[in-house]
């Protein structure tokens, strides 16, 4: 791996590990065992590392974001437990970039450019729900009125966009496969409500595999 990946390689896992705010260039070069002057070849300092890797985070994610907008309903059928698959998905590519999430605040603030481009990725996320949203119920999988409707994808935008910095500081660290489950679930249990009896089993075994997490993680 060449210098300038392993890099942000490292600095992603100290990013996410240890806090953005609390790891400084010198910390990432100490690790990688470097001279920092070799860091600076690279990178001229931690925004343009940072810069780095939100622009890899951007491109993951609006791949994947995309995949429901564009292919709303064509010629297959959608239910709820290929949506939990594509939202796991969704949160895991989310989880790799967690430190953007637990700091989000602090790092739009100082790094406006990126505040831009997040903005724009939260859209992408809303509209990707509201797509999952209006297959289900062009499907008569869910049962919802237009104001409901855009209620339910704002409060799905939210709980998705924030949930990880509720995690950090409801639990502090827990394994990622609890914190990402119940992530999903947390999504799911909005759209419940407006489930049909056969939709709503897996839903319900859903809850029972994040109980038994729960058991297993104590």
């Amino acid at each position: 791996m060449k210098t300038r990946d392993r890099i942000l390689v490292t600095s992603l896992t100290l990013f996410n590990e240890e806090g953005e705010a609390n790891t400084t260039t010198i910390d990432i070069a100490n690790e990688l065992d470097i001279s920092p002057g070799n860091l600076y070849y690279h990178f001229k300092g931690k925004d343009e590392i940072i810069s780095e890797l939100f622009a890899q985070y951007e491109l993951a994610l609006s791949d994947t974001l995309t995949a429901p907008i564009e292919q709303p309903l064509s010629d297959k059928e959608s239910n709820v437990e290929d949506n939990w698959y594509y939202l796991y998905v969704v949160m895991e590519e989310m989880y790799q970039y967690r430190f953007l999430y637990h700091n989000l605040d602090d790092i739009l603030y100082r790094y406006p450019a990126i505040r831009k481009r997040f903005r724009r990725l939260m859209q992408l996320k809303r509209a990707a729900l509201y797509a999952i949203c209006q297959t289900l119920l062009k499907q008569s999988i869910i049962d919802t009125q237009d104001q409901q409707l855009l209620g339910l994808v704002d409060n799905m935008t939210l709980s998705l966009t924030f949930w990880f910095n509720y995690d950090q500081l409801l639990h502090d660290e827990r394994p990622s496969h609890i914190t990402i489950h119940q992530g999903v679930l947390q999504l799911l249990t909005m759209v419940a409500p407006y489930l049909g009896d056969d939709q709503l089993s897996f839903y319900r075994d859903c809850e029972s595999i994040y109980a038994n997490m729960l058991q297993q993680a104590n």
